[in-house]
């Protein structure tokens, strides 16, 4: 690079040695943000990796001032195209040690893995779910904990949602409830047993709902244990076949959202087979100025997030550059107003994002990359 007093910013991203080597600002999906941050007079280049050549791709970024990293735990070797979440042995970990490895040398690395630990996995559902979008959430630390108080909640007669600790692309992801039954007055649901039926849908793409026992159901989820030795339990929102918003942030601000109305746990219609369910919708992106997500809009920056912060003890400049947060519409209040529930974050490697974003993404960065340079006494 010829200009040593401009920021210097690299956008990492999974590819093979030969994506590596053919890498232009043009030929990869952003295009977008390549040319938004040379617009703005900051010297961007991309920095594609693998874990096979993780030590390269470390030399070029200690010669950077900033890096935004868009790979998630299976993509890392695999080169896939998943969610945020993976097992705590995920193919990232050669990944992440060189991240901190580079940000303890002054540059800018976002998201931070560190970061990542705390709001990247299925934990901070648990952690925030009495600061005002939160819901009946519970963590199974074992398998034997799952299958002894699982039924129990069930038994409550609402539907559960059990997710792995970290997932991918909704693997893990399980609805599972008992069959519905016409109760006379005054009786109670059976506490169901390993051989009751329950019914069972994997948020997979393409899998429809399965009768099967609860202990066919436990057999599914004993590698989840496996993996990660840890499963949440989330209470079902009833109002899901409403969609679900997914609300863009960059540090503490909602710089956009996606609108999804028909998600991968949508049920199928009344009188119809499971299989009959419809497949998921796209999803629509909309600016922050959108009306009808306003109440979320300020739910979220003004009471949720400081809330959030506090308890996970994260900084607003060690918020990821654009990360976001998916909720469900939950029971509305006395006033009739909709209440919201927080179901899954994503935090490294979100990806599409609105356009009304890209601006503020470029503005953050180049920030953060300015500082970083100012202390490492690289300014010119």
């Amino acid at each position: 690079m010829a200009n040593d007093s401009a920021a210097r910013v690299a956008i990492l991203y999974p590819g093979d040695l030969a994506a590596r080597q053919l890498a232009t600002h043009d030929n990869n999906r952003f295009a977008d943000l390549f040319s938004a941050f040379s617009a703005q007079g900051v010297e961007v280049e991309p920095a594609v990796y693998d874990d096979d050549f993780c030590a390269q791709v470390r030399e070029q970024l200690l010669r950077v001032d900033a890096v935004l990293v868009w790979v998630n735990p299976l993509d890392s070797h695999s080169h896939g195209h998943g969610s945020d979440q993976d097992s705590d042995q995920g193919n990232r970990l050669l990944l992440d040690a060189m991240l901190r490895d580079v940000a303890a040398a002054g540059v800018f690395v976002s998201t931070h893995p560190d970061v990542i630990s705390k709001l990247g996995t299925k934990q901070v559902l648990v952690s925030t779910q009495d600061l005002g979008c939160g819901c009946d959430t519970h963590l199974y630390t074992r398998m034997q904990q799952m299958r002894q108080q699982l039924p129990a909640r069930l038994a409550a007669g609402q539907a559960r949602v059990l997710k792995q600790f970290r997932g991918n692309g909704g693997d893990g992801v399980w609805k599972v409830q008992l069959p519905m039954k016409v109760l006379a007055p005054g009786d109670a649901i059976a506490l169901p047993h390993a051989q009751s039926i329950v019914l069972v849908r994997h948020a997979k793409r393409g899998c429809v709902e399965q009768a099967i026992t609860l202990a066919a159901f436990f057999d599914l989820c004993e590698p989840y244990f496996a993996a990660s030795g840890k499963m949440i339990d989330q209470q079902y929102q009833d109002r899901l076949p409403e969609g679900m918003i997914r609300c863009y942030l960059v540090h503490d601000k909602v710089l956009g959202f996606g609108h999804q109305a028909i998600n991968a746990l949508f049920p199928a219609p009344v009188g119809a087979a499971p299989s009959e369910a419809p497949l998921p919708g796209p999803r629509l992106y909309h600016p922050p100025t959108q009306a009808e997500f306003q109440t979320l809009k300020n739910t979220l920056e003004q009471q949720w997030l400081p809330a959030m912060q506090q308890r996970l003890d994260l900084e607003t400049t060690s918020l990821p550059i654009l990360w976001d947060c998916d909720f469900l519409l939950g029971a509305k209040n006395a006033n009739g107003e909709d209440s919201y529930v927080l179901c899954e974050i994503n935090v490294s490697s979100v990806a599409p994002y609105p356009e009304s974003a890209v601006s503020s993404i470029v503005a953050a960065t180049r920030l953060r990359a300015q500082a970083s340079r100012r202390m490492r006494g690289l300014a010119s």
